[in-house]
């Protein structure tokens, strides 16, 4: 499946599947509350009916009583329709005098002999009108009662009542409901042991938590939908940035370093990642341009010499000369092949020194001492030229190579005699500061002018274009010093002041302890 590559489809499924989860999670919640709520709106009326029937029982109104002696059996028990017809009106079915009622201190009428024997159609229960009309199916209730006596005969019931209603388990509990298909039933008994079921058929409330259901599923698919939509939308937008990324990199790829990656939200991850990439881009744009500059300066310092050589071995190969012309040019082409040692030598160097092979052999020296041998070795040229050449030296000691150190002040010391004027000076310091070993050279010179001071670390940068073939000098001396300097982990600065010379200072780190 190619397309679970994608990390936009694959941020799309995990999206929507954790909205489908969500929606789901919210939908059986709603679904739930709104059942539970249904169900307690009705158990509350069923509630309401039983503790009226109870209510009547305990009044005595509803009371099971046995015929009495010499009266016709009661034809008009409140079951099923004559329920709802009130009480008898034949005068035969009244109560007696007074003198017939039981005494309050008599045993219950259910306490009595034979009273159990009797058939449920014997037993009379009655309610108020207001009783009634909770259960009047007429008036648009669906509620219906069935009363058991605590034998588990059955008292009296509704016109309204199914058939078949099965006498609920007594509990532990006051009240208790249950569920029988479409028939929610409440019921309670009584502390004699009477049985009271209210019930009511719920079927149009099932009806409608079934659309309910369904419109939840309904609206879950269309926020599925919507969220999916925007989902992508978003995404789209956020991996704009990742697809504009691929586009400059297969461009630059080809050769195109110009290519930029475009972002306006700069501020975001991703814009965040774009202004890296477009500066990586332009160092590599920077470094592929100096390195062709570099091949083409290189391919031009040694094509000079390799002239000179090819040039005064082709003049003394063409005709027979004297000894001392082939002498000459013999010397001639040992001077090109110094000039091509000394670049190639340069270049192995700054190769070394960009790979970070020389910054392996570091280990504690004094610098002090170092510069001393170097500043000795210089002095001849330095007569030569008729300069002052001296030496302020604190001992110090820093972690380095000595020979590259040596190397970093006699190119320093170098430009400092070649750039100098006739009679000047040059005045080498070392000196120890709390946290760092300090070099400056300083000279008289003509210095350097402030549009090439950027530049002059450059390879085969020469601020003095005239003078860039003279005595056999690369242009690398001090592009190498640099590298040198950095690959110690110091710096190199430089000051310079046209016509009153240039100070380099060179910044390393103190070693003190010499077995460290």
């Amino acid at each position: 499946m190619k397309f679970l590559q994608s990390i936009r489809w694959r941020l799309q499924l995990w999206h929507g599947l954790l909205l489908a989860l969500v929606l789901t999670g919210f939908g059986l919640l709603a679904w739930q509350l709104q059942w539970r709520n249904q169900l307690g709106r009705i158990d509350r009326e069923l509630d309401q009916r039983v503790s009226a029937l109870a209510g009547v029982m305990r009044r005595g109104d509803g009371q099971s009583r046995p015929p009495r002696p010499g009266r016709p059996m009661l034809d008009r028990l409140l079951q099923g329709d004559s329920l709802r017809d009130g009480p008898p009106q034949d005068e035969s079915l009244q109560d007696g005098p007074l003198r017939d009622r039981p005494s309050m201190d008599r045993p219950p009428r259910e306490d009595r002999p034979g009273f159990e024997n009797l058939p449920p159609q014997a037993l009379e229960f009655r309610l108020s009108q207001r009783e009634l009309n909770l259960f009047d199916v007429e008036a648009g209730h669906a509620f219906y009662y069935i009363l058991w006596h605590s034998g588990g005969r059955e008292i009296s019931r509704s016109t309204s009542a199914p058939p078949g209603v099965p006498r609920p388990e007594r509990i532990e509990g006051p009240r208790d409901s249950r569920l029988r298909g479409t028939l929610r039933e409440s019921h309670q008994f009584l502390p004699r042991g009477e049985c009271i079921l209210v019930g009511r058929d719920i079927g149009w409330e099932l009806a409608e938590m079934h659309w309910f259901a369904w419109l939840l599923v309904a609206g879950g698919g269309l926020v599925l939908l919507l969220g999916l939509t925007g989902g992508w939308w978003v995404s789209t937008r956020a991996l704009r940035p990742i697809a504009d990324i691929s586009a400059a990199a297969v461009k630059i790829s080809t050769g195109d370093l110009t290519q930029r990656i475009h972002t306006t939200d700069t501020s975001s991850e991703l814009g965040e990642l774009a202004g890296v990439l477009n500066e990586t881009f332009a160092r590599l744009q920077a470094s592929f341009a100096r390195q062709a500059q570099f091949t083409a300066d290189a391919s031009h310092e040694l094509r000079t010499p390799v002239s000179v050589v090819l040039m005064q071995t082709q003049s003394a190969l063409t005709r027979e000369r004297p000894a001392a012309e082939y002498r000459e040019s013999l010397e001639a082409c040992q001077r090109a092949a110094q000039r091509m040692r000394r670049l190639t030598e340069s270049l192995l160097t700054l190769a070394r020194l960009d790979s970070g092979e020389a910054a392996a052999t570091r280990e504690s020296c004094e610098l002090d001492h170092v510069v001393r041998e170097a500043v000795e070795s210089m002095q001849p040229p330095a007569k030569e030229k008729g300069l002052g050449l001296t030496a302020e030296l604190t001992p110090v000691r820093c972690k380095g190579n000595a020979e590259q150190l040596a190397q970093v002040v006699n190119n320093l010391v170098s430009n400092a005699i070649y750039y100098n004027r006739p009679g000047g000076s040059v005045k080498v310091r070392v000196a120890s500061e709390p946290d760092a070993a300090v070099l400056s050279v300083s000279d008289t010179g003509q210095g350097i002018a402030p549009g090439d001071l950027p530049h002059i670390f450059e390879r085969f940068y020469r601020a003095d274009k005239a003078r860039s073939n003279a005595a056999g000098r690369t242009g690398l001396g001090l592009a190498i010093t640099k590298a040198i300097v950095e690959t110690h982990g110091g710096t190199l600065q430089v000051t310079s002041e046209l016509g009153r010379g240039s100070t380099f200072t060179v910044r390393l780190s103190r070693h003190d302890r010499a077995g460290d």
